[in-house]
């Protein structure tokens, strides 16, 4: 007698195959294209040979590291400059909110993108090219003419630091070529961060947007956030419906993300969260609350990703009222996702709202 046979699930998708990023094994075609970019010709070439060598590159070869925490410093104090001798009637506040926009991971990871700098960087390290091929496709899927809002960053992926360190060892590399001068330095580089965030652009534009959307059809946007590891979390609930991620090192620019994809949803997938407050039938997949974080387990499962990770975020109240708020992190192919769940009186139930939303944001792939 045969044993009975077990039911099996669908079979997991193909991963999704992404191209690597190149590689310029000429290392002088490597520089030139460097200087081409620049107008600018280096004395020493030595400079421009170390800010495009990764340290997993070889043990015996200098690194970018030096150059990245000169560059890091440099770029910051050059737009300290530019942004205080363009805006005489800005506080210290706003000052350094665009400053931060214009020097963020994500902003300065897209100007290595837009430029094509990875495929010069000297490197040895198959994982990070994955995920710098996984930043690139992205971007290249954002809208060309989203000038406004696509300097800010991604709405939920993560920017690989790696693209941010290029553009600052190189910005660093000619500062010390040109013997520390800043101007000559802001005179080089300048038009590889344009568009230029300024005071007019920045403004909270998505927000904004966002909040006037809502209003419309008398809805409130609700902003929720976090912080995970270094990064500032930011989640958008919009009739108690998670409509929006954003994430980054700084918070402002989470906010943007975050209002910027909340923005995308409503006007497509989610638009009967405002016409209605109803969210798009997901809760039908989904199934019961108490069954969520089973389901997504073996969504998780199905799709090879590893296990979710959730996490005690809040307690709060008296003993007998007790009130738990739990999160859960997902790493999809896509990129990380976080959502946090409601506060409830059990932690369980606290996990499963984490993994509810979860769902929703994870079924829409």
């Amino acid at each position: 007698m045969k044993p009975a046979s077990r039911k099996r699930g669908p079979p997991a998708p193909d991963p999704v195959e992404l191209l690597p990023p190149g590689f310029v094994e000429d290392r002088a075609e490597a520089a030139a294209r460097v200087e081409r970019l620049l107008r600018y010709q280096f004395r020493d070439g030595r400079l421009l040979e170390e800010a495009l060598t990764h340290q997993s590159f070889a043990d015996d070869a200098v690194s970018y590291q030096r150059l990245e925490f000169v560059g890091d410093s440099a770029l910051g104090l050059a737009f300290s400059n530019f942004l205080y001798l363009t805006n005489p009637t800005l506080g210290p506040g706003p000052l350094s909110t665009l400053r931060a926009a214009n020097i963020s991971t994500e902003k300065l990871a897209r100007v290595a993108v837009r430029h094509d700098l990875y495929p010069l960087l000297r490197r040895n390290c198959p994982r990070l090219d994955l995920l710098v091929g996984q930043f690139i496709e992205t971007v290249k899927q954002e809208p060309e003419d989203d000038l406004g809002t696509v300097p800010y960053g991604g709405s939920v992926v993560k920017a690989p630091k790696v693209l941010a360190d290029i553009v600052e060892a190189i910005a660093a590399a000619v500062y010390v070529d040109c013997e520390f001068d800043l101007e000559k330095l802001w005179k080089v580089t300048r038009w590889l961060f344009e568009p230029i965030i300024t005071a007019e652009t920045i403004d909270e534009q998505p927000v904004t947007m966002l909040h006037e959307l809502c209003q419309k059809y008398g809805k409130t946007a609700q902003f929720k956030t976090w912080q995970r590891g270094g990064m500032t979390v930011v989640n958008v609930f919009v009739a108690g419906e998670l409509v929006g991620i954003g994430s980054s090192e700084q918070k402002v620019i989470a906010k943007l993300n975050a209002a910027r994809d909340a923005i995308g949803k409503l006007a497509g997938a989610k638009q009967q969260v405002l016409t209605t407050g109803v969210g798009n039938g997901l809760g039908d997949e989904i199934g019961e609350l108490r069954e969520c974080k089973q389901k997504l387990n073996e969504q998780c499962s199905r799709q090879n990703w590893p296990k979710p990770i959730f996490k005690l975020e809040k307690e709060d109240g008296p003993a007998h009222e007790r009130k738990f708020v739990c999160s859960v992190q997902v790493e999809t192919a896509k990129g990380n996702f976080v959502t946090i769940g409601e506060p409830m009186s059990r932690v369980k139930d606290s996990e499963n709202s984490a993994a509810q939303k979860m769902l929703e944001v994870t079924l829409k792939f």
